[in-house]
């Protein structure tokens, strides 16, 4: 009877430990979904780690989206040729505040701030600012040499 208590009492002590052995993965993002449009695709490229240096295969890591009520979006990751790399396809469907988080598929859930989803009609040059800004460089320009112009002094008459 006592060797079966020492017994329990000695696998009580060690199953926490055993629970614990394994540790984690980390998650390194090749990109962040900023700047992508609703409808267009987000394709992260992710490095997954275990416990922050070996690179972990044979994963089924996923991203998951979910809107602003609540609907979630579930996009399974492939490998993508290098060891620990898989890559996701990603879209969001409409415009507006995303969060976003990674599965590693080995540990645990990676989530991160939430993102904003443009509606595709910014334009990603600033023409209208940009061209009147060199409008009113060219003014000013043109204004200065008028100026100087006005300055310069006369031809002077050859002394001797």
């Amino acid at each position: 009877m006592k060797r079966l208590l020492l017994g329990l009492a000695l696998a009580g002590l060690l199953l926490p430990a055993a629970a614990t052995a394994g540790g984690f993965a980390t998650v390194q993002l090749s990109s962040l979904p900023a700047g992508t449009d609703a409808g267009g695709t987000w394709t992260p490229t992710m490095t997954i780690l275990q416990h922050g240096v070996t690179p972990l295969d044979g994963l089924q890591p996923a991203v998951r989206i979910t809107d602003e009520a609540g609907q979630i979006q579930s996009f399974t990751a492939r490998p993508a040729g290098e060891p620990g790399t898989y890559v996701a396809d990603v879209r969001f469907p409409t415009a507006g505040m995303w969060r976003y988080e990674i599965w590693d598929g080995f540990s645990q859930t990676h989530t991160y701030s939430p993102v904003t989803i443009g509606d595709g009609g910014d334009a990603s040059f600033p023409t209208v600012p940009v061209t009147a800004g060199l409008l009113a460089a060219m003014a000013l320009a043109g204004a200065l040499l008028v100026g100087l112009r006005k300055r310069r002094p006369g031809a002077r008459p050859a002394l001797g």
